[in-house]
C-alpha cells in the first residue's frame, strides 16, 4: 500500500476506533476472512465439480448462490445473484466492473490490483481482444468475446473451458488447475504458457 492510501487508511481506523464503531477483533477476523476463507480455491472447488459433475453444473448455470450454498460457500447478504458464465470453444466470458472493483470476492477471492485500475475497467468493455492480448490472453479471431459488467447486486464467476487433455483428472488435480484469472476470464487454460503470470494492460499503473 502507497504511503498517501496507507495514512487514510490509519485516519480513517483511528476516527472508526475513536466512535467506538471499529475494535481490534474486527479487524482480525476480517483478515482471517481474506487470508483463509475468501479465496480462489473456493471458485475452483464449484468450477471443478461442475467439470465432472453435469446436474451440479446445471444448477451452477442456473442459480450460482445456491450451487455455491450447496457446498458451504456463503456470500454476503448484498451479492444477491451469482451468474456463472460458461465458456466454450467458441465463445470467451470476461467480466468486470466499471464503476468501482466488484467481484464475487467470497468466491473467488479478492479483486487483484489491475482489476481495479481505471485502464482495465474502461478498456475492457470497449477493445476487450486488444486488452486481453496485453494481458498476455491471445484468443482465435473467430472466438467471440463477451463483457459482463458487474452490477449493485449480481456478480460474475467465469466457469472456465476444460482443457481436453485433463480427462481422468482427479476433482483435486482439476481444482489446483483453475485459477483466480481463469474465473476472471483474463486467462484461458488450454495451453498456459510457462511461468505464466496476468499483467496489467498497457497504461495501467
Amino acid at each position: 500500500m502507497d504511503q498517501p492510501l496507507r495514512a487514510q487508511a490509519d485516519a480513517l481506523e483511528h476516527l472508526l476506533k475513536a466512535k467506538s464503531l471499529l475494535h481490534d477483533n474486527d479487524l482480525q477476523a476480517f483478515h482471517h476472512q481474506v487470508t483463509e476463507q475468501w479465496q480462489p480455491r473456493n471458485g475452483a472447488r464449484l468450477c471443478a465439480r461442475a467439470w465432472t459433475d453435469r446436474s451440479f453444473k446445471a444448477q451452477l448455470l442456473t442459480d450460482g448462490r445456491a450451487a455455491a450454498a450447496s457446498m458451504g460457500l456463503d456470500m454476503p447478504e448484498h451479492h444477491r445473484s451469482l451468474v456463472v458464465l460458461e465458456n466454450t470453444a467458441e465463445v470467451h466470458n470476461v467480466i468486470c466492473c466499471t464503476l468501482c472493483s466488484c467481484t464475487a470476492f467470497s468466491i473467488i477471492g479478492m479483486a487483484p490490483g489491475w482489476y481495479k485500475d481505471l485502464e482495465y475497467r474502461a478498456r475492457v468493455v470497449r477493445e476487450a481482444r486488444t486488452v486481453l492480448a496485453e494481458m498476455g490472453l491471445h484468443l482465435p479471431q473467430a472466438m467471440r468475446i463477451r463483457v459482463w459488467d458487474t452490477t449493485t447486486d449480481t456478480r460474475y464467476m467465469v466457469l472456465p473451458y476444460r482443457p481436453a487433455h485433463t480427462q481422468g483428472w482427479t476433482v483435486q488435480a482439476l481444482e489446483a488447475l483453475i485459477t483466480k484469472e481463469s474465473m476472471i476470464g483474463v486467462a484461458r487454460l488450454e495451453q498456459p504458457p510457462a511461468n505464466a503470470a496476468v499483467t496489467a494492460p498497457t497504461g495501467a499503473a
